[in-house]
This record gives structure tokens, sequence and C-alpha cells, in this order.
């Protein structure tokens, strides 16, 4: 490990709370891997505009990750922000350059990164998203944005929050977006139209990792399944998709690829994924 002296750079995480993140792990672990002079700390943080300035002006901060509850409140105190963290309304990483600070959504990027990696159909193909959270909403943007997809559908319990996404995807993409409330029948008729399914919601998280809501029945060997939960590794909507035959995508390569594209925002060179999914998966079991 490179000794920390008077040119080491700093990368940080803000939010609040910060104590259970992986994102120092995640990220020290890399700088070491490729004997890199940076380290990755973690600041609870409640006055958004104050650490902002701060970030501003302490040149060795060379960016931050940005967590649940700030992604949107440091909208304001950015000079740049990149167009798909634009249009999400959303920003999970600050890049500062001598002050000069730029946000972006990497939640969004990992997403798609993820998907293309596990051989997913996403790019110009037909996409069937459950839930219309924050999650949805990134990987919506990334998905109509970035991947042209040429159909999707949000199926989601909340009524105005699902139609707000699907009002905003129409208008700032001109993608072709439709919204259902999620049942098992709009299920039923839905997932023999779609290529590949992503579900968005807390479903099946753990310790509750018995339930999912996609009934197995309606499963078929056709899609492939990405379900962002990544606690358990393997949820039992993936486990039942894997046993019908369907491609599936753990959650956790989501966060790995949201952190991968963060350390090559900030460093400017490619990321070593496998000594970083390696410190992820140590934190999980299946």
């Amino acid at each position: 490990m490179p000794t920390i002296d008077a040119k080491t750079r700093l990368c940080a995480l803000i939010g609040n709370p910060v104590e259970h993140s992986l994102s120092p792990a995640i990220h020290n672990a890399a700088f070491q891997h490729l004997g890199l002079n940076y380290v990755y700390v973690a600041f609870k943080v409640e006055d958004v505009e104050g650490a902002l300035r701060g970030l501003r002006a302490l040149i060795g901060i060379r960016g931050v990750s940005v967590t649940i509850p700030h992604k949107v409140a440091v909208l304001p105190y950015l000079d740049e922000i990149a167009p798909t963290a634009r249009n999400i309304g959303a920003v999970n990483t600050i890049v500062s350059d001598g002050g000069r600070l730029t946000g972006y959504n990497t939640d969004a990027s990992g997403a798609l990164a993820a998907l293309r990696a596990g051989g997913a159909s996403v790019d110009g193909g037909r996409v069937l998203i459950l839930g219309s959270g924050g999650a949805a909403r990134a990987i919506a943007f990334a998905l109509c944005m970035d991947a042209k997809v040429s159909a999707l559908t949000i199926l989601a319990i909340l009524d105005q929050e699902r139609e707000t996404l699907v009002r905003d995807l129409r208008d700032k993409t001109g993608a072709s977006v439709t919204g259902h409330q999620l049942t098992p029948d709009t299920l039923g008729r839905s997932i023999p139209n779609a290529q590949v399914m992503i579900h968005c919601t807390p479903v099946g998280m753990s310790p509750k990792v018995d339930e999912t809501c996609v009934p197995a029945k309606l499963l078929d060997s056709h899609l492939t399944v990405m379900d962002i939960v990544y606690n358990p590794l393997e949820t039992r909507l993936l486990k039942e998709a894997r046993q019908t035959g369907c491609r599936t995508v753990r959650g956790v390569e989501m966060f790995l690829h949201q952190a991968v594209g963060q350390f090559e925002l900030w460093i400017q060179q490619p990321a070593p994924v496998g000594v970083m999914r390696s410190v992820l998966e140590g934190y999980f079991t299946t």
C-alpha cells in the first residue's frame, strides 16, 4: 500500500448514514491493487451546501460518491451535470477538476454495464421494469437514452410515481414507454413481449428472502431476468428464473459496475473489476 503523504489524493462518500457502506472497502482495494496514491473515506453529511463548498475548495479531493439522502440535493451546487443524470434528476458521483464539479449517475450506467456483461439483449430491445422508484428511474433513463430500447414497459404499485416516470421518459427521450399497475395479470401480459425483465423493488431483500412479486409460473426461458436486490446474492426470483431456464443477472453486478464507473471517472483508467467483485461478494452470503 502506498504511504499516505502530501501527494495522496482523496475520494469519499457523502450521505447520512454512511457507516454501513461497502464503498470504502471496494475502492481502497482497487487503489491498493493498482498501487495508486489514493484513499477513500466516508463522511456523514447533513449540510450539503457546505460539503460541496469544501469539495470545491479542497483541491486534493478528486471526487465523491453521493448516497441517500443527498442524490438530488447536490444538483444546485454543481457546475455541470451529465445529460443522463440531469434527466434522472439525481447524481451519485461527482468529479472535481481543480474545483470544477461535474455530476454523473453511475447507477444508470452500472445497470447497463451489468446487463450487457450478462448477455442481456438491452440495446434496441424490449424491456420490462418492475418498480418506479429511484433505481427504476435511473435504469429506465439509461435504457431509453443509451441503450435506445425499442419498447419499455413499467409495472409498479404507486400510480402517481409510475405515471410521472412514464411521462418524463416520453417527454425527455421520445422513447416508446407504457405503464400499468403491477399485478399477476399485467405481468402475464407483459412478460411474453419482453426480452429482459428488471426487478427494481425491495421484495425479496434480506431478511424476507422468501418473497417475490413474480409468480414462477409466469417466467419463461426466453427471458433475461435481473434483480437489483443484492442481499441475498441470489434472490428467490433469480433462483426460480434460473430453474426455468432464464439467463439471470445478479444485483451485485449492478452494485459492482456503478462502483467501477465511479472509479474510472475519477482515475481515468480501467478499474480492477475482479478485485472489486471479490471484495464485494465477500460481504454477502447466498
